[in-house]
């Protein structure tokens, strides 16, 4: 079978697996798409040298939609706390469009490493979840808030997630309630991958080692594929919420995040 219809078939059940664990455990896509990506990329003709900058890239590039499906539903459920935005999206942007700029000085060895230690932290923190404080506090001033919200960009657009790991651990420690955090951690995410996306598609534009198919660092078939299923899944996962035992399966697929990050980084 031609290498690149095997991909992108491998790709459709990949955005199957993210559409549902999506729904089923609330998770980003990101912490599933790259380490698979990492492993699909390279029967396509991708190098090492650039190939965690497409695996994250491509990962960024599909959040885009299921952040908006996410932030669509919130909204209308009157989760999102729109003012807040306007003091947390300047550092959003600021961060994530430099992201991409910042990879492109970023070894590939290194990125993969920082990639899988960051994916142990995030399933130790599914394992052991942050506990909301119930004291009532203030927001930050628009210094800190710029500051803070443009580092959680960096740091999500570099690993190919959302940011809402991040930022709502963030803003429920700031005060805000639990499904305001989540609501407006959804509407965050779509502007950091948004902007991440095209920070990585200029950043790899001149990328002379790149095959076919590739907007900068964002390779198109896969990203085509991924997205094509994800949206259709989610809603499968949701439904099957309500049945699972989540908290175990949570934990579970925890445990194999900490063995796939184990492995991505003594590789």
């Amino acid at each position: 079978m031609d290498s690149l219809l095997l991909l992108f078939l491998s790709c459709l059940l990949l955005g199957g697996l993210i559409g549902f664990m999506a729904g089923l455990l609330g998770i980003g896509g990101g912490l599933v798409a790259v380490p698979v990506l990492l492993y699909l990329l390279p029967s396509v003709g991708f190098d090492a040298a650039v190939l965690p900058h497409v695996a994250i890239a491509t990962s960024l590039a599909a959040i885009i939609l299921t952040s908006m499906s996410s932030a669509r539903a919130h909204h209308k459920q009157g989760n999102i706390p729109w003012p807040l935005l306007k003091s947390v999206l300047p550092g959003l942007i600021f961060g994530s469009l430099s992201a991409g700029f910042i990879s492109s000085f970023l070894s590939a060895k290194l990125l993969q490493t920082s990639f899988a230690v960051f994916v142990i932290c995030m399933a130790a923190q599914m394992i052991f979840p942050y506990r909301v404080s119930l004291v009532d506090k203030q927001m930050p001033s628009m210094p800190i808030l710029f500051a803070v919200s443009a580092v959680i960009a960096i740091i999500a657009a570099l690993m190919g997630i959302g940011g809402g790991v991040l930022l709502i651990p963030f803003l429920s420690w700031c005060g805000l309630q639990m499904r305001n955090a989540i609501g407006f951690s959804s509407a965050s995410g779509v502007f950091i991958a948004l902007f991440g996306s095209v920070s990585y598609v200029f950043s790899g534009w001149n990328v002379s080692c790149l095959p076919e198919w590739t907007l900068g660092y964002v390779y198109l078939p896969a990203l085509l594929a991924i997205v094509m299923i994800s949206v259709l899944i989610a809603p499968l996962g949701v439904k099957a919420a309500s049945i699972w035992p989540t908290k175990i399966l949570r934990r579970i697929f925890a445990l194999l995040l900490i063995l796939v990050g184990v492995k991505l980084a003594i590789v």
